[in-house]
């Protein structure tokens, strides 16, 4: 029988740089699923307040006309290198499709870095602030390299290397490109909108609350939101810690969670196919804006 700790020594065995990806399938399959999840939300979430990706993204209308099935596919893309991994043909499909839709924007280097920066320095802040115990050492790590190495599949260039590096890209961009736009707080309103819709409609202006609570003041700023009262800040995060006491209590869990088996997914009930999820824009049709020209060094399809 599995004990609370057993997966965190195995995790201390790998090796971070050699073995990332069975290092991140486990912390984010059978430690930390849940709080993964939230992380990544509160990634993507973060990027709405660089006005360039907030307004793109409000020009698409896809967070704001289709946002469960963005979300859907966002997920479900992402979800498929995790559990397949990046060399096998379901991995290399999920980012192929990540790519072509990608490139069909006109999207800085910068600002792409910089999203998946979020993806690395966010899961680690929520993380060591909520689970159940804080990020090892040999789990940062691994969480850099397994982005660092879904970076160089992207084409992104001068990719940070360390934990720290990330970190410190992150925190310059957010201080220097923070900054107010009438879309991304559409897309941003659009979103939470989203995520009260997962509970019971009375539920809804809790959630939204709830939601306002855990962002930081920068994000606040930005978006123009009244900050919420220290009680209302004091009972949201107090929640979240008594959750994290209590799953440190109960039985590690026995088989991996992906992303695809969560209650937020509800676009495919059905089933999907990893290559038809995410968008197919049109030129000249809304939600394809300005082409965007392919890096010398971006990957081939």
């Amino acid at each position: 029988m599995v004990k609370r700790f057993d997966r965190l020594k195995e995790i201390r065995r790998l090796d971070p740089e050699r073995d990332f990806l069975e290092i991140f399938r486990l912390t984010v399959t059978y430690e930390f699923p849940w709080d993964v999840t939230r992380a990544l939300e509160l990634a993507l979430y973060r990027t709405y307040a660089v006005p360039g990706i907030g307004r793109l993204l409000a020009t698409t209308a896809e967070l704001t006309e289709r946002s469960q099935k963005r979300y859907d596919d966002t997920a479900l893309l992402l979800d498929a290198v995790v559990e397949h991994g990046f060399d096998s043909e379901t991995g290399r499909t999920a980012i192929r499709r990540i790519n072509r839709m990608h490139r069909s924007y006109d999207i800085s280097n910068d600002d792409m870095r910089y999203v998946l920066c979020t993806f690395v320095v966010t899961p680690k802040r929520w993380i060591d602030a909520y689970g159940w115990r804080r990020l090892s050492g040999h789990e940062t790590s691994a969480f850099a390299a397994y982005y660092r190495t879904l970076g160089a599949h992207m084409g992104i260039r001068d990719l940070p290397q360390t934990y720290e590096d990330f970190e410190r890209t992150l925190d310059t961009y957010e201080a220097e490109h923070f900054g107010w736009d009438p879309g991304a707080r559409e897309v941003s309103d659009a979103t939470l909108a989203l995520m009260g819709s997962w509970y019971p409609r009375p539920l809804a202006p809790v959630v939204r609350k709830a939601a306002l609570a855990l962002l930081d003041d920068s994000l606040l700023r930005a978006f123009r939101y009244e900050r919420p009262g220290p009680v209302v800040r004091g009972l949201t995060r107090g929640a979240l810690r008594l959750r994290a006491r209590a799953v440190r209590l109960m039985p590690p869990r026995s088989t991996a969670r992906y992303a695809r088996q969560n209650p937020e997914i509800k676009g495919y009930p059905d089933g999907y196919e990893v290559a038809r999820l995410g968008t197919f824009p049109v030129p000249g049709i809304r939600g394809c804006p300005v082409l965007h020209s392919r890096a010398p060094d971006a990957p081939a399809e």
